[in-house]
């Protein structure tokens, strides 16, 4: 399992990671910073977490995951700090010798991620920014 808070999400580490020859599909959820949110055009978001507890809550729901589905290789990874529009915040992937399995699991993964994990962000726009639960 490759579990991370990070500064910069990397795709590539991510799908490296998952390359595997006895994984027949992998899937990989890529969450981006969109350009708005509650009616207001969003500049930037910060994102901070309680990095002990957020990773072992993560680890948490990938030993789940893996109860679960026959999982090859796992990958959770969250951004710490400032993000601009069109900037990667979060990856889930999941190898799996089938991609039922692989899908399965990936949503899995991120819904829970969203529900559990100690991660907050601030939302940024034109006149003003506001602190949020980065996982309603």
């Amino acid at each position: 399992m490759l579990i991370k808070l990070v500064e910069e999400v990397d795709v590539t580490e991510a799908y490296h990671y998952l390359q595997s020859p006895s994984a027949g599909g992998i899937d990989i959820f890529i969450g981006t910073v969109r350009d708005h949110a509650q009616g207001k055009e969003v500049t930037k978001l910060v994102f901070e977490a309680y990095a002990p507890m957020a990773l072992k809550e993560m680890q948490k729901i990938a030993e789940a995951a893996q109860q679960q589905w026959p999982i090859e290789k796992l990958v959770m990874l969250h951004a710490v700090g400032e993000k601009l529009v069109g900037e990667p915040v979060v990856i889930i992937g999941v190898a799996s010798a089938h991609r039922d399995a692989a899908f399965t699991a990936c949503r899995f993964l991120i819904d829970e991620l969203k529900k559990t994990v100690p991660i907050w962000k601030k939302e940024y726009y034109q006149d003003n920014s506001v602190w949020v639960n980065a996982h309603p």
